[in-house]
């Protein structure tokens, strides 16, 4: 579903929450009270007022499978931001019926985003991400290539990351008719995509073409263990501890080791050698602690890695961009840091 395809009563909750979301923020805050974590930060007004909305609706957790995936298409379609298609957006079949959408200028490019996107290996679509991806084409002067992986139930647990695989191969193979050099492709993804886009960089890792930078947007990075975040946001509208159950349980088979380093990538022993990182994290997000442990652990045997540290956010806010002034400030602030990131990184021929 796009935004053009809403209903009317559709287009009028849009409507509705985009003008709430402008109310001044000193009087949202003095109506809402936006809650402080442990560590001292407040919410945003316009999340805390975004998620009392939310939490007045139902939790797609609580349905099946393909009905959670309309609710949540809808959903997308009335929170994003309505963007200006680029210049060049083309759809590809990756081979094996595997889908990605190409965005572009249509002029000389800074290079290519291998992007992934969120949604508990469950739900999400290239459609639903739109808004993000031409965010970061149209900001960073480079390609965006965003995959529509299989998606468990139907295709559980690896199913994703060949798919991933199979997208950085072709990727490499077409990046010269695109006019782009294959070295200098970004891995990037939010979420589970961000999980995917590690788990990735890990994979690839030796290769004589690897990706020049990994993007991990609150990513998934150790289900094996729970860390303080996790309990302290255990109910959070945007992300819950019964909805992250709900994903891991269509994802992963029965007998799966949480271990596995293509579900926790942080249990590595080795991440020497991956390439530099930019991990953003929100400050009311039950995946904060994942990120920040990850993002150490890079920088601990000395991957560079930049941390973008959202306090006042909920995870999911590069979705929110039409009805959170907050989330659309972030989210431009990740596109400005990939842009500058792909500006330092010299021009060089493939090995």
């Amino acid at each position: 579903m796009t935004a053009a395809s809403l209903t009317l009563s559709q287009r009028l909750q849009r409507a509705l929450v985009i003008a709430l979301s402008r109310t001044p923020a000193p009087l949202l805050r003095s109506l809402l009270r936006p809650p402080v974590n442990s560590a001292g930060d407040r919410m945003a007004a316009d999340i805390a007022l975004l998620l009392k909305l939310t939490e007045a609706g139902g939790d797609y957790s609580d349905l099946p499978v393909t009905t959670a995936r309309e609710v949540t298409e809808r959903d997308a379609a009335l929170f994003a931001d309505r963007i200006a298609p680029c210049a060049i957006e083309q759809e590809l079949d990756l081979g094996d019926g595997l889908r990605a959408t190409r965005y572009s200028s249509g002029t000389p490019s800074r290079g290519l985003i291998l992007f992934f996107h969120g949604g508990g290996f469950v739900l999400g679509s290239r459609a639903s991400y739109a808004a993000p991806a031409r965010m970061l084409a149209q900001g960073t002067g480079a390609d965006v290539l965003s995959v529509e992986y299989r998606l468990a139930p139907e295709h559980s647990f690896p199913a994703a990351h060949d798919d991933a695989h199979a997208a950085w191969q072709y990727a490499v193979e077409h990046a010269p008719g695109w006019g782009l050099a294959p070295h200098r492709i970004v891995v990037a993804g939010e979420s589970a995509g961000g999980n995917i886009a590690a788990v990735l960089c890990q994979r690839l890792r030796g290769h004589r073409v690897q990706p020049m930078m990994q993007v991990l947007v609150q990513p998934v990075t150790d289900i094996s263990r729970r860390r303080p975040s996790q309990n302290e946001f255990t109910g959070s509208p945007a992300l819950s501890a019964k909805q992250i159950a709900w994903f891991m349980g269509h994802y992963l088979p029965d007998g799966t080791d949480h271990r596995d380093l293509r579900v926790s990538p942080l249990r590595a022993d080795d991440l020497t050698g991956l390439p530099r990182a930019i991990v953003t994290v929100a400050g009311f997000d039950p995946l904060r602690d994942d990120g920040l442990a990850y993002a150490a652990a890079l920088a601990a045997q000395g991957v560079p890695a930049d941390v973008i540290h959202e306090r006042g956010l909920v995870h999911g806010y590069i979705a929110f961009t039409a009805i959170s002034p907050s989330s659309r400030t972030a989210t431009r602030r990740l596109v400005r840091a990939v842009s500058e990131a792909l500006a330092s990184t010299p021009e060089r021929s493939a090995s």
